[in-house]
């Protein structure tokens, strides 16, 4: 368990908090590239407890900008977005996407107090469909080279939307691999999931290793005498996790779990195949769902747009605390164990648990929560480094540590799992997996 002191410090992602300072050091994914169309709506943006305003510029310039006029806090997500910059409407305020004032109508000409006023910015980055910020100190580092972001269109899906807890419990959920095959399941044995081989054993052994990125953590599950079946997820820091292919149409996925607040998570979702074009009929499954149930992605018939007040108001959805996220018991008690629609469902509904930030000092942890404890060993250690000496995780500064991939493959009981797998959770663009999920 945590101490609430240790919990308070993982979930307080504000500036000038232990794991808000460690976040800023970051470069972080937060909006959709097409979600900002040029001279178009302003949306309103929520990031590490920041009110913010996204908006496209008549030049195609990403900008990314505080919610509050810095004349007289007036919300600029009622902002007009005309002719290079966003004005205010309450009196006229122009700003670029550098934060410089532009035009200010009811100021007399003499006044220098347009060269005196900034209002506060980040710096946007667009990299293959998202929009990137860094909200750090000094000079950006270059961009993480994650290989979900590299690979070209046809390779990936990606979708946003918005989870109603604490990021790192909505991580935690993703790098415990022991839950998939019993919160997943079915009771009427159908479907592919019944089939998954990981369903074969129920109580998987796992190892941690620790890597300059993050960690790795691999659970193990016999499937016969002389063969294990190793899945291997990945944490990277400061907020990613990668997640084994399986099935018979492999493909690598995973998520950035953005801290929105203390207690809300942007969760973007990619999934992609590092060789070739995407599925299609994956492509369709993730788009639209199965059979009025989500997968893994946000369907684009979950979502529930909410008014421009509200942040990331395109990505929140349907499938919220308040509604139940559509448990039905009748499902529960014939067809699937969870009784909710659908993979991310099932997840979020455990990972929000009973309130945005569960008490961690009440829970009473198990084997299969090892890689959960040397996750949270990890992030603590980062946050206290940068903390009280100044050192920022290697990551931070090299993009080049980000170029992982998550493994599931079958081994022989004696190999070394650590060995056998090494070569193949290094990414490289255009490699396929290098063997056969």
């Amino acid at each position: 368990m945590l101490t609430r002191e240790q919990n308070e410090t993982l979930v307080r992602v504000g500036s000038g908090n232990p794991m808000g300072d460690l976040f800023r050091l970051y470069w972080i994914p937060f909006y959709p590239t097409d979600g900002l169309s040029i001279d178009g709506q302003p949306k309103r943006v929520k990031l590490l407890g920041e009110d913010l305003v996204a908006f496209r510029d008549s030049e195609g310039r990403p900008g990314l900008i505080a919610n509050a006029c810095p004349h007289r806090g007036a919300p600029l997500m009622f902002g007009r977005n005309e002719e290079c910059g966003l004005r205010c409407v309450y009196h006229g305020w122009k700003f670029d996407v550098d934060g410089k004032v532009i035009d200010m109508p009811a100021e007399p000409s003499e006044s220098g107090l347009k060269d005196s006023v900034r209002a506060k910015t980040y710096p946007c980055r667009e990299r293959n469909g998202v929009l990137w910020t860094y909200m750090g100190p000094g000079e950006p580092p270059p961009l993480p080279e994650m290989e979900w972001n590299l690979v070209p269109d046809a390779n990936v899906f990606v979708s946003f939307r918005v989870q109603e807890c604490n990021w790192l419990q909505a991580l935690e959920g993703e790098i415990d691999s022991a839950h998939a095959p019993i919160l997943h399941g079915r009771i009427d044995n159908q479907g592919a999931i019944s089939d998954w081989v990981a369903s074969q054993d129920l109580q998987p052994k796992f190892e941690c290793l620790e890597q300059p990125f993050g960690l790795s953590i691999a659970s193990r599950r016999s499937i016969g005498d002389d063969t294990y079946y190793w899945r291997v997820n990945q944490f990277l820091l400061p907020f990613w996790t990668l997640v084994p292919p399986q099935s018979k149409f492999p493909e690598l996925s995973g998520h950035a779990w953005v801290p929105m607040d203390d207690e809300n998570t942007l969760c973007l979702m990619f999934s992609y195949t590092p060789a070739g074009p995407l599925y299609p009929r994956m492509r369709e499954l993730l788009a639209d769902g199965h059979r009025g149930r989500e997968t893994g992605h946000a369907s684009r018939y979950c979502y529930d747009p909410q008014p421009a007040t509200v942040p990331y108001g395109d990505f929140r959805t349907k499938f919220t605390p308040e509604s139940g996220y559509g448990f039905d018991y009748a499902s529960q008690r014939d067809t699937w164990f969870s009784g909710m629609p659908g993979l991310w469902v099932q997840d979020a509904a455990c990972q929000t648990g009973v309130s945005p930030i569960v008490d961690r000092t009440q829970e009473y942890l198990s084997a299969s929560d090892m890689g959960i404890v040397r996750a949270r060993r990890k992030l603590l250690g980062a946050a206290g480094a940068y903390r009280e000496r100044g050192v920022a995780p290697p990551s931070a500064s090299d993009p080049e540590m980000f170029m992982v991939r998550s493994v599931s493959l079958h081994l022989p009981a004696e190999a070394v799992w650590s060995e056998a797998t090494a070569s193949f959770m290094k990414a490289e663009l255009g490699a396929d997996f290098g063997y056969t999920p």
